[in-house]
């Protein structure tokens, strides 16, 4: 009897043993797919951030089903730049990093620090770009873009796409026009608009690709990260005849602060918008309608990003997965149209910083309630991997948001870090703080928020007495 009992009881034991490590190997293998949505030179000017006279329905229901993030800044209002600080959760604190081609020259040299897909890669997920997503569409870097000798960022993708149909190259899709035709510096027109389908420009194949991976991907039995960069709203404006239809009668706001700034420390003269397209004789800052006409535009271009956003959010519930995927829908910085005189990004004023970020989560708990605590393109890579489970790489500048996630009214820091140049700016509650050095000499912007008056001289002192020590040293 005592041998049956002993026996009975390693039996249980046994049994016990292969439950837990049959329940462990599920929660373990359970982890969350990440879909990350990139959109360039996309501005807060969408439905779900109040703006009435936009037609976003399918970012704004991901809003509603997830965390909108009123307040977040881009770490640098470029390209390659902004996503660099995406992929590694690192500032741009020198010099040598603030060109768009900054990953693409650490990669070569053995220095660019840990990648966001790269980690995910290193814990087992299969991780797929799509689009645009590093600073060259495709992560190919060479003449056309396209060469696989040289990657932009090494040991990232389990496998990068980029789709060029008729254009044939992801530089000519870049910044091309309807028909497979390129860009000819200072000949293409700034804006066109095409009777056709979504495929008549580059977005609508990446967005179909996008699509075939994700069905793909239900079949996978590994997690997965999926990014899909979609090129517009980058000039030049163009988009299908239908989201045109959306806006050609429709009136709209006045544009805010329109006047060149008499604090114009990294005010430009809007040289890719004027010198790298053309614009049929129109005069710089001439022409009211025209300037009506181009924002128009834009705005097709944005309601043409955002079919494709639902195309994709559509094809990911599709396939079942949707319920253990975590979204991103991030903004890769704004662009001013025609505030303060600038026609363009590359500035540190607000409207070139300002831009989307959007985090739905599987039961999300408040969902649709905004987060309005500043936050900063360098905290998704910590998020995450917190997230998911993941430990992050050392040396990360970035803070998690997983606590704005399960509380919209949670705190952050409060600052947020941006670089162009020379400068740094400094995003608080209230202020805006920028620093222009040249020539050993450095001086201040400030701009109060609400920026309904200009601030006097004693608040300047005071506010640069404040938060001199929060500039970021290299």
């Amino acid at each position: 009897m005592a041998h049956f009992n002993m026996k009975l009881t390693i039996l249980c034991i046994l049994a016990l043993i292969t439950f837990s490590s049959t329940s462990f190997a599920k929660k373990t293998s359970n982890k969350p797919n990440i879909l990350l949505i990139c959109v360039d030179d996309l501005r807060p000017e969408l439905g779900c951030y109040g703006k009435d006279h936009m037609h976003t329905p399918h970012m704004d229901s991901l809003a509603q089903q997830g965390r909108l993030f009123s307040r977040h800044y881009v770490q640098a209002p470029t390209c390659g730049i902004s996503r660099f600080s995406l992929l590694t959760g690192t500032y741009p604190r020198t010099p040598s990093l603030l060109k768009n081609s900054v990953m693409h020259n650490l990669s070569k040299k053995n220095a660019l620090p840990p990648t966001l897909p790269q980690v995910f890669k290193e814990n087992g997920y299969t991780t797929i770009a799509v689009g645009k997503i590093s600073h060259y569409p495709g992560g190919l870097v060479g003449k056309e873009w396209n060469n696989p000798k040289q990657v932009e960022l090494l040991g990232a993708w389990t496998k990068s796409l980029m789709p060029c149909g008729e254009w044939k190259t992801p530089k000519k899709a870049m910044h091309g026009i309807a028909g497979g035709i390129a860009r000819v510096r200072g000949k293409t027109p700034a804006i066109e608009i095409k009777e056709g389908p979504d495929t008549i420009y580059p977005d609508g194949l990446i967005t179909n690709t996008a699509v075939e991976q994700l069905s793909e991907l239900g079949e996978e039995k590994k997690p997965w990260f999926l990014a899909v960069g979609l090129i517009k709203p980058h000039l030049p404006f163009t988009a299908p005849k239908k989201y045109w239809d959306l806006y050609e009668d429709k009136k709209l706001p006045a544009i805010a602060n329109p006047n060149k700034p008499t604090r114009n420390l990294t005010w430009h003269r809007s040289p890719e918008f004027f010198g790298s397209y053309s614009h049929s004789g129109k005069k710089r800052g001439k022409d009211t309608d025209y300037a009506a006409h181009v924002r128009r535009h834009y705005y097709a271009s944005v309601s043409y990003a955002d079919a494709q956003i639902g195309k994709i959010l559509s094809a990911l519930e599709q396939s079942g997965q949707q319920e253990n995927t975590i979204i991103v829908l991030w903004g890769d910085h704004g662009w001013n149209l025609g505030e303060r005189s600038i026609w363009g990004k590359h500035n540190l004023y607000e409207e070139a910083l300002h831009a989307p970020l959007i985090i739905r989560m599987p039961h999300m708990k408040h969902a649709g309630i905004p987060a309005n605590a500043i936050t900063e393109t360098c905290d998704i890579f910590p998020t995450l991997c917190e997230l998911s489970g993941l430990k992050a790489p050392k040396g990360l500048d970035g803070t998690s948001l997983t606590a704005q996630l399960k509380k919209p009214e949670a705190p952050t820091d409060g600052l947020a870090v941006s670089f162009w140049r020379n400068s740094q700016s400094l995003r608080t509650d209230q202020y805006r703080l920028t620093r222009y050095v040249k020539d050993g000499k450095t001086d201040y912007n400030l701009f109060l928020f609400p920026e309904d008056k200009a601030p006097d001289q004693q608040q300047v002192l005071e506010v640069t007495k404040t938060l001199s020590d929060k500039f970021v040293n290299p």
